[in-house]
């Protein structure tokens, strides 16, 4: 019976590790093509909560509060915010509305960095879902880890 759940352990193991590379490549690349397709900062913010239960399925708790430190993601979550609101503030900076587009003049159309402002803004939100959401789903994995 105790082997059945150690193999069980090594196919959780090895399809999480075999797994989690191309979920994380796909929630970057949701999150800087946001402005080109569908998607954008917050759908590939959202995507982190596959990965948080991903990790902890194939590593276990211990490994997964290592590798996402709640006070790491709070601090990021912080400075994605500031850093959004500064991007916002740069068009009443430079004489025009909140959170208007002043970069809109640099790149080609279709490319990565074709839209200005607004690549920065999509990857800030990103960037701001992403830890809101991996901290929310610490949270929730630790409350459930401690029943057990």
């Amino acid at each position: 019976m105790n082997e059945k759940i150690k193999v069980k352990n090594v196919i959780l193991r090895c399809g999480a590790d075999s797994l989690l590379p191309l979920m994380l490549v796909y929630m970057l690349y949701i999150i800087f093509h946001g402005h080109l397709s569908p998607g954008g900062g917050f759908q590939g913010g959202v995507l982190m909560a596959a990965v948080v239960v991903m990790l902890y399925l194939g590593h276990g708790y211990e490994t997964t509060t290592r590798v996402l430190s709640a006070n790491l993601l709070h601090g990021t979550e912080g400075f994605a915010s500031i850093f959004y609101v500064a991007l916002a503030m740069l068009g009443v900076a430079v004489g025009f509305q909140f959170c208007q587009n002043i970069l809109y003049k640099h790149g080609e159309i279709g490319e990565l960095y074709s839209s200005g402002t607004i690549f920065w803004m999509n990857v800030t939100v990103g960037l701001k879902v992403l830890t809101g959401v991996g901290s929310i789903g610490l949270l929730m994995i630790g409350l459930a880890n401690e029943k057990e």
